[in-house]
């Protein structure tokens, strides 16, 4: 348990001796601003010194005679009544001992039994994956390693939506794209696909079947097949992209087979209460429950809407035994939250078994312009051409920095610049300034209990890695990566400022040196530890 927990058990114990029974999540205690005003602080005298019949001041007097002593240094109270704490020397730097006996497991919060589904990119498979999906994959996956290391049970999923009309659209634009190598007329439907990627696929299947593809063009059932094999075709390349922006996925799930059983007619007839008709439609009455208006499922041609198969696919979901959905989504579904509840409410669930996280736009620029384009093929910038021009770790490390309901200039000028002005180089950069510290002195062993750790910028240091369990649980809880990014570059701030003021390395007073590596090396687990939840790497040399 790290020194500021212990500290709020300190406080809970002492309240008790005064007849106060309080709950330690209701304690408080932050990180001093100034290290002249002690280690931590708290406000619970201001708190609770009305309800006591006393004034703050006296208050906090009373509960630092009642504090048990043996981890503080001294007790100092500030102004109308906060309390600042000074603690022992030993009290700070035990948690280095633990991070170098726990090293990757450092941070991990215990075992919740709770299954979580993270449904995130599903993107339709009819082309390349673009940096909109980019920023929802990098988001997503970091969301689910961030609740998978707290202790979460999370599985991730891709919806594939192949039910629809845009699956038509794709086997419709292969055909007429192999007619036209072909030789043969051909007619590019206005709303088919029409960019360098579905010829490519189109040329790919016209090889496959060679001497048999003229006659087969006539058979009913090559229009099937062209959906079909697009299809794969379109998914091998999405997973290939994924899994080199390091994205693998538990399950893929097909809207085919979801629907399949008559499935959406079974979910109609289960809602048949909260149903009626209205101009020929049938509208499913979710103003019963969370949303404003009532919303259209089948409409009065007898087409569903988009939002009724999405039902059949959440209750689906929780038909599996998760106890929580999170579905990462484009800003654009901001209206789609409180209707999608309110059907999963008609199930009998709560309000809260489903989170949604809407991702906002990006705007790429380069040479302080925004550009939207691929200059290859003139279609939309992708997932593969920003990995290549950026790597994988600067594009998933800018794309979780700031939060996902703002918006996002992705400065790829900046991803690509080797100086402090980077983030994911700076952080990388302390990384392997580290490795190279604690390589060049292999032979001295680390002082684990850091007993010669006397400096200034050693106790920040310290108290910032002690800070990563905390950090964990917050991100985990909010679903927010870019407190993560924040944390690391605290640390690599700190790593730095360390560096800079003291000299690790003295062969001339081993203590001290021992000391100070145990510190290197407990930085260099939780700068890889933090990075590994954002999907990147730590390198050892830069």
């Amino acid at each position: 348990m790290e020194s500021k927990d212990l500290l709020k058990l300190n406080i809970q114990t002492a309240l008790k001796k005064l007849g106060i029974d309080l709950d330690v999540s209701a304690i408080s205690v932050d990180d001093s601003k100034n290290p002249e005003h002690g280690d931590f602080a708290s406000n619970i005298a201001l708190k609770l010194a009305r309800n006591a019949g006393k004034t703050p001041l006296d208050f906090a007097k009373e509960l630092n005679e009642a504090l048990d002593k043996s981890e503080i240094e001294r007790v100092e109270i500030a102004g109308p009544g906060f309390i600042n704490f000074f603690m022992k020397k030993d009290s700070l730097t035990s948690v280095v001992g633990k991070i170098i006996d726990e090293k990757d497991n450092y941070g991990r919060g215990e075992k919740k039994n709770l299954k979580v589904n993270v449904e995130f990119v599903s993107a339709n498979p009819t082309g390349d994956l673009h940096v909109g999906h980019a920023r929802g994959a990098a988001i997503g996956d970091s969301i689910s390693r961030i609740m998978e290391f707290d202790g979460y049970d999370v599985t991730r999923e891709y919806y594939i939506n192949d039910a629809g009309n845009q699956i038509d659209h794709l086997g419709e634009s292969i055909r007429e794209r192999i007619k036209e190598a072909l030789g043969l007329p051909f007619a590019l439907p206005d709303d088919g696909y029409h960019g360098v990627d579905v010829i490519n696929i189109a040329n790919q299947i016209k090889d496959e079947l060679g001497d048999k593809l003229p006659a087969f063009l006539d058979d009913p059932d090559s229009f099937e097949f062209f959906k079909t094999r697009g299809m794969e075709l379109e998914l091998e390349k999405i997973r290939k992209d994924l899994k080199e922006y390091r994205i693998t996925f538990d399950i893929y799930s097909s809207e085919r087979k979801i629907r399949s059983g008559n499935a959406v007619e079974k979910e109609i007839d289960y809602l048949s209460k909260y149903i009626y008709k209205d101009e020929g439609a049938l509208v499913l009455k979710t103003t019963e429950f969370l949303d404003d208006k009532d919303r259209v499922i089948v409409k009065s041609n007898g087409e569903y809407t988009y939002f009724m198969p999405d039902i059949v696919y959440h209750v689906n979901k929780l038909s599996r035994g998760y106890d929580k959905l999170i579905d990462v989504l484009g800003a654009d579904h901001h209206g789609y939250i409180n209707r999608m509840k309110s059907a999963l409410m008609m199930h009998g669930y709560s309000s809260d078994v489903l989170d949604i996280e809407l991702i906002q736009m990006v705007r790429m620029m380069k040479d302080g312009a925004e550009f939207k384009l691929s200059k290859r093929t003139g279609n939309g910038y992708t997932l593969r051409e920003l990995c290549e021009d950026v790597g994988v770790d600067a594009a998933r490390y800018f794309f979780v920095m700031r939060a996902a309901t703002g918006h996002l200039d992705f400065d790829l000028d900046l991803a690509v610049k080797q100086s402090s002005d980077n983030p994911v180089y700076y952080a990388q950069y302390a990384h392997a300034r580290l490795c190279s510290i604690l390589n060049s002195a292999s032979d001295i062993k680390v002082d684990k209990a850091c007993s010669h750790a006397g400096e200034a910028s050693e106790f920040a240091l310290i108290k910032e890695l002690a800070k990563f369990p905390d950090v964990i649980k917050v991100a985990s809880k909010e679903r927010a990566p870019y407190k993560i990014t924040n944390y690391i570059h605290d640390v690599a701030e700190k790593v730095h400022g360390f560096y800079t003021e003291c000299r690790v390395i003295d062969r001339d007073n081993k203590e001290v040196t021992a000391s100070r590596l145990a510190i290197c090396l407990a930085s260099k687990i939780v700068l890889k530890n933090a990075l590994s939840l954002l999907g990147v790497s730590a390198p050892e040399h830069m």
